[in-house]
């Protein structure tokens, strides 16, 4: 029996109808699960506004998202795969997360979470999500990296890798020249990746952001773990944009998302790509199907 996988269609106002469709019609979508849609019915749609800000798609969105954590958590459905929402639209309409990631932990009690990006080429892992950038020194503690490197290394064995090799970026340039440019990396980031091998885990750093994605594009190393958003997300989208897939470490559900927002710019005109979602739910089928078989031989 294939696995149901709760698919969200995000904002209603921007391409996640239009990609949703696409991807629940996508055959290598029905070879592997049983995809159900979560958000306005199509007779539904026709009320929300097109390619621009609305309260009313925030609350969708946010429904949506609600009622399938709710059918995963009760087994309803195996896992879940959202379309992208709007941070803005979510801050207009009250609604108190800046995005998936915290409303996930939120809903389900999750006190350790991480955001990956996940593709064949590069796997990267966020230390901080969706925080100004003045504030990213401030958010890496010693212990919040030695919490994302821990859940990094437990959480890839779902992922077909047995024994991963972690490296850490580091915060300033040339990951601070020992402290010349900076403290934080010879402060914080060492101290936690020194931790963190003396518990067994294999993980180097912190090294220069500016060649560490490139030595794990060529293999070195099965994932990085970046230390903030655009770090770590411009090279993954750089070599895997559309391919790549969101996934929430630490959750005691399977949720994974697509690699981009939600395209105002092109929402309404037929020519959004699905590919990125495709990938999203076939990856979530893929899990479901192993945590399936795990319970099944244990």
């Amino acid at each position: 029996m294939l696995p149901r996988i709760a698919v969200t269609q995000g904002d209603p106002s921007g391409i996640g109808p239009e990609i949703v469709a696409k991807a629940v019609a996508d055959e290598r979508v029905g070879a592997v699960c049983e995809p159900v849609v979560y958000g306005p019915s199509p007779d539904e749609l026709s009320r929300f506004p097109t390619g621009r800000i609305s309260v009313d798609s925030a609350v969708a969105a946010r429904d949506a998202i609600v009622a399938a954590v709710a059918d995963a958590q009760a087994g309803r459905v195996a896992g879940i795969t959202t379309a992208p929402i709007n941070k803005e639209a979510f801050d207009r309409a009250g609604i108190p997360w800046k995005g998936h990631t915290d409303m996930l932990a939120a809903l389900t009690g999750a006190e350790r979470v991480a955001m990956m990006f996940y593709a064949d080429t590069l796997c990267v892992v966020l230390a901080t999500v969706h925080v100004p950038l003045a504030e990213v020194a401030g958010l890496l503690t010693e212990r919040r990296m030695c919490e994302v490197i821990e859940l990094t290394a437990a959480e890839l064995p779902r992922f077909g890798v047995a024994h991963p090799r972690l490296a850490v970026a580091g915060l300033n340039p040339h990951a601070g020249e020992h402290g010349v440019i900076g403290s934080e990396d010879e402060a914080v980031i060492a101290p936690a990746v020194a931790s963190a091998r003396a518990r067994g885990i294999d993980v180097v750093g912190p090294l220069p952001a500016d060649t560490v994605f490139v030595k794990a594009v060529g293999g070195a190393y099965d994932a990085v773990v970046a230390c903030y958003h655009d770090q770590g997300l411009i090279p993954v989208k750089l070599v895997a944009f559309g391919r790549a897939v969101n996934v929430t470490l630490g959750l005691p559900i399977i949720r994974t998302s697509v690699d981009h927002g939600t395209a105002f710019d092109i929402a309404g005109t037929g020519s959004a790509d699905p590919s990125s979602l495709i990938e999203a739910i076939r990856l979530a089928a893929r899990l479901a199907s192993c945590t399936a078989a795990r319970a099944s031989a244990g």
